[in-house]
């Protein structure tokens, strides 16, 4: 991802979160030396559409998965997993040990994509989306 890519990236993402990053966030994210931030593209007859993203951060052995949403318009045809399946090999790449994320609790479909990937809930911090929801501690280990 880079900042050619931002307006596409931000259609995505405020079409499909409720507290969606704003054009900052995601400059401040490029930025960052320990971030990774990546986009999966369809090829189109004029030119490629950026069909899904994320962003993620690597210290030492662990890694936090910041962000990933794919358009509303290409779910459910596995672009998720592949983007979840680019994460790991890359952690793996890099000699990351742990995997971190948080999710909403009550996004299920999120939740059964990072269980198929092995992860683990290791805790809650309520209503931390929003000050409504609260947000499940995932970790895997690599």
């Amino acid at each position: 991802m880079d900042d050619e890519d931002l307006d596409e990236v931000l259609s995505i993402e405020t079409s499909s979160s409720p507290s969606p990053w704003s054009r900052k966030m995601f400059v401040e994210e490029l930025r960052n030396p320990f971030a990774h931030c990546f986009v999966i593209r369809e090829k189109g007859i004029q030119r490629d559409s950026i069909i899904g993203f994320i962003c993620f951060r690597n210290i030492g052995e662990e890694s936090e998965l910041h962000n990933i949403v794919v358009d509303p318009e290409h779910r459910q045809l596995g672009i998720g997993k592949r983007l979840m399946q680019f994460y790991i090999d890359f952690c793996q790449h890099m000699q990351i040990r742990t995997l971190h994320l948080e999710v909403n609790s009550s996004n299920s479909s999120a939740i059964h994509l990072y269980q198929l990937f092995s992860y683990r809930p290791v805790g809650v911090r309520k209503k931390f989306y929003q000050g409504k929801f609260d947000a499940l501690h995932m970790v895997k280990n690599i």
